[in-house]
């Protein structure tokens, strides 16, 4: 869960940058501060591979006014490139490896001339989904402790959120963090006296 919520804030970090930019539809620009927002906010060993991940992606995208496959085949290499070469000794069964998955499957799509975008980012996403869940059987103390890799998690999530975002789905956060804690954090936000 703290891996999740790391993921989170990185990413709400960069999401602030861009909005920082006002109007600014300039792709540069708007890489420069989801690379610059997700360190800010990087947390942890996985937390600062994700903002690599960021960072390498936007190497390859800054150069570009539209992502289709090919390019994002591209920026998604980058991406895992870059984040191998900021950890000193790479291990397998973390969130590299989520990473290396969801490279591997884009690159594949790219070179087998998938064009749509839904098909190719549902495919990434299970990829990544397919790698998270091997975690375990790459890296013992997972497998003694009966869990998959949290930075790995964590990536997911960020995966699925822009699958999500890129198909329009609306997030009803009453079912993400379920119908009670909703409904308790609505009546303590209502009980919190103001003062001026």
């Amino acid at each position: 869960l703290c891996e999740i919520l790391d993921s989170s804030r990185i990413i709400m970090s960069a999401v602030k940058e861009v909005m920082d930019l006002g109007d600014s539809d300039n792709m540069k620009d708007i890489c420069k501060a989801m690379s610059s927002g997700s360190l800010r906010g990087a947390r942890g060993n996985s937390g600062v591979i994700l903002s690599q991940l960021i960072r390498g992606f936007g190497k390859v995208a800054r150069g570009e006014a539209e992502l289709d496959v090919p390019i994002l085949a591209n920026a998604f290499d980058r991406a895992a490139e870059t984040a191998y070469k900021a950890v000193m000794k790479p291990k397998e069964g973390t969130i590299l490896t989520v990473a290396r998955a969801a490279s591997n499957k884009s690159r594949q799509l790219a070179d087998e001339g998938v064009t749509d975008l839904e098909t190719y980012f549902s495919q990434i996403v299970e990829a990544a989904r397919e790698a998270l869940a091997s975690t375990p059987d790459l890296l013992p103390v997972l497998k003694q402790a009966g869990v998959v890799d949290s930075g790995g998690q964590g990536l997911l999530c960020v995966l699925s959120g822009a699958y999500d975002a890129y198909m329009g789905k609306e997030i009803d956060y009453a079912a993400l963090f379920g119908q009670e804690e909703a409904a308790a954090e609505e009546e303590a936000e209502e009980e919190v006296p103001a003062y001026i």
